[in-house]
């Protein structure tokens, strides 16, 4: 492995021009370079055809004068100069799709510097000058053994955001973190609340791309902290398993997201937080003692948009999740109904282009709930009318993309002698989705077909 890594550092062209102008002895390369070099080999074995050059690159650099150097070495380049932190010295170097960023090492101390690491996979150096590697923590040991180990447990108090990286690298390395790291979080979660948000938001979005997400959750979960990064969770857990529902509402709510098969962060997101309004909408049949959860998907479309800005997701991150949250139901109560083409071509209109997206919640949901009262014949049933709603859409799909409009508001109003207003929208909307049923086609068609109205 070692021998391979240091074939590509020593072939990568972007760093070698930096290394001209560098100092022997005194430049490192460091950080997750290195480290997702490592933990990518060691899943692919001898198969290197996906192992690429990573673009971004952390160089640590020991006596020396850091600004000069990273500024005489974008000059030579050509490249862009970012101070992103004067205090701490560190600057940025960036040419195209490739950055490096280059630092101060503490203390100007190389050993002082990797014993700071947050944890020794990231603790891993190699001597620009030397061409050799220094890792003195058995970084190179911990990826092997796909283990999430520190230093000294005083790394993380120093900056409490190093809890939820613990948990970002499990999810997408599926490494074991130490059980002192474990105990070390349990015993300290309350901490993450000093960190700021936009930090935070960053470490989840990692975590939910991961491949291991699920049991990550899990693992948050029993270690009292996934409540912290996600207050909700505190509510949530207070719904147990019904007739209708084998779990309790947080691990359906995690098995949900296992249940989703897209690769989307923010899907696997909606998926988690779809059932955040339950507990508002809580009650219990007197008569048959059945849990009953009414308006919950209409609800939690609104306050999931509060717990989400708190966390400072985007506007347009918080509306799709809203979005989703929202309708999470509306497939499966649409399909069981035996839904007309117009009734089918009316949900497409209302949510596209997130049609997939929901119809791949409601799925996944569906999966989730066993309870006592779920047959597989229910499930059976509930699944083939998803697929036949996705057939659906994906029939007429390219139609969506631009929707010719075959008559304007201002001829409608000509045509049938009306005024504008509600009547004129509802008129238009039914227009669009006579047009995305394929029963109107041309402007004659379009004429014919509002006068029937």
């Amino acid at each position: 492995m070692k021998s391979i890594i240091k074939n590509i550092i020593e072939n990568d062209v972007f760093l070698n021009k930096i290394r001209k102008h560098l100092n022997s002895g005194s430049a490192y390369l460091a950080g997750g370079y290195i480290r997702d070099l490592a933990t990518k080999l060691k899943g692919c074995g001898k198969d290197l055809s996906d192992i690429k050059t990573p673009h971004d690159r952390d160089i640590v650099l020991f006596h020396c004068d850091t600004e000069n150097t990273a500024r005489n070495i974008a000059d030579s380049m050509g490249a862009a100069f970012v101070e992103l932190d004067r205090e701490n010295k560190i600057y940025r170097i960036v040419l195209g799709e490739d950055y490096a960023d280059i630092a101060q090492g503490l203390n100007n101390n190389v050993d002082d510097d990797i014993d700071r690491r947050d944890f020794t996979i990231n603790s891993i150096f190699y001597d620009l000058g030397k061409g050799e590697f220094y890792d003195k923590n058995r970084g190179f040991e911990d990826i092997e053994t796909c283990t999430i180990r520190t230093k000294d447990l005083k790394n993380l108090s120093g900056d409490p955001l190093r809890m939820l990286r613990a948990y970002r690298f499990q999810s997408q390395l599926g490494f074991k973190i130490e059980n002192g790291i474990s105990k070390y979080i349990k015993d300290n979660a309350k901490t993450l609340d000093t960190i700021a948000r936009e930090r935070i938001h960053q470490e989840i979005m990692k975590m939910f791309e991961g491949e291991f997400l699920v049991q990550t959750l899990l693992e948050m979960y029993d270690a009292e902290f996934l409540e912290i990064v996600f207050p909700f969770i505190k509510n949530i857990k207070k719904i147990p398993p019904n007739t209708h529902h084998h779990l309790d509402l947080v691990h359906h709510s995690i098995e949900t997201v296992n249940h989703i098969r897209i690769k989307k962060p923010l899907l696997k997101l909606a998926a988690f937080y779809h059932d955040i309004a339950k507990p508002l909408c809580w009650t219990i049949e007197e008569e048959t003692g059945r849990h009953r959860f009414i308006g919950h998907d209409e609800k939690g479309g609104e306050i999931v948009k509060e717990e989400l800005s708190n966390l400072k997701f985007s506007k347009k991150q918080i509306e799709y999740i809203s979005k989703l949250v929202k309708h999470h139901i509306y497939p499966s109560s649409l399909m069981a109904t035996d839904a007309t083409t117009k009734a089918m071509a009316r949900f497409i209109r209302k949510i596209h282009p997130d049609v997939e997206d929901l119809i791949e919640l409601a799925r996944a949901d569906r999966l989730s709930a066993r309870g006592k009262a779920v047959t597989d014949d229910m499930v059976e049933k509930n699944l083939k009318n998803l697929s036949d709603l996705l057939g659906y859409y994906e029939s007429i799909k390219e139609t969506l993309k631009e929707i010719p409009k075959l008559l304007d508001g201002k001829e409608i109003m000509e045509i049938l002698n009306i005024s504008a207003g509600p009547k004129l929208g509802r008129i238009i909307n039914e227009l669009k989705e006579a047009q995305i049923s394929g029963t109107v086609k041309t402007k004659a068609d379009a004429i014919n077909f509002i006068k029937g109205l």
